[in-house]
């Protein structure tokens, strides 16, 4: 996983309320556990005018002109700004994989669906929980300037508008921790390889009849 420390991006707007994970990612595109290759069905359903399906060449699929991540002031956005309750439904994992893959770094919202929410940071995805107002007050600043900005600093957990004001926010210090230092539930394990493999050799030891 890539570490986070601090990112300058463009935001795109996703302004609805309770987006669940079938919209995320749709159901026929969870056969794959790759975690990569998700990115050009990401909303899917809400980006293309016809049915997407896995394997599917999506270069020349009719897009929906209205919709946000088609629209060309939004191209290249690694920060998606949402309404409350995001990621709700169901728990599936491709979701974050998705907007990972299509190249979101840091999604910020009033609330998140839990388990959402923490698949974000296992995948190497920031969620940010900010108060409603000031989420209202970051809509109207995307719509009325093209190419909006932000830049999200996870050392300082301060967001900083283009004025130059900053807003605090709250992250648990352990996974602020995995985030700035690249650690999925693998790299945290392998940070005890030594130990790990020195358990094994001593086990064998012990126990050599289970190892013949």
């Amino acid at each position: 996983m890539d570490k986070f420390t601090e990112l300058t991006a463009i935001v795109a707007p996703m302004d609805r309320a309770n987006v669940d994970t079938d919209a995320i990612i749709p159901k026929q595109f969870l056969k794959s556990i790759k975690r990569t290759g998700f990115g050009p069905n990401l909303f899917d359903e809400w980006r293309y005018e016809d049915v997407g399906e896995p394997g599917m060449d999506n270069t020349n699929r009719p897009l929906r002109k209205d919709f946000v991540l088609n629209q060309p002031r939004y191209q290249g956005a690694k920060i998606l700004l949402a309404r409350e309750n995001f990621g709700c439904g169901s728990s599936r994992e491709h979701a974050p994989w998705a907007l990972k893959d299509y190249g979101f770094d840091v999604v910020i919202a009033p609330s998140f669906a839990d388990i959402f929410f923490n698949n974000c940071f296992k995948n190497g995805i920031l969620p940010i929980v900010l108060d409603e107002a000031i989420v209202d007050k970051l809509f109207q600043e995307t719509y009325a300037a093209e190419g909006y900005q932000l830049t999200v600093d996870l050392v300082t957990k301060k967001i900083i508008r283009p004025n130059g004001e900053q807003i605090a926010f709250d992250v648990d210090e352990f996974r602020r921790h995995c985030l700035l230092n690249g650690l999925d539930d693998i790299g945290l394990t392998l940070q005890h390889q030594n130990e790990i493999e020195a358990f094994e050799q001593s086990y064998k030891a012990k126990n050599p009849w289970l190892f013949n």
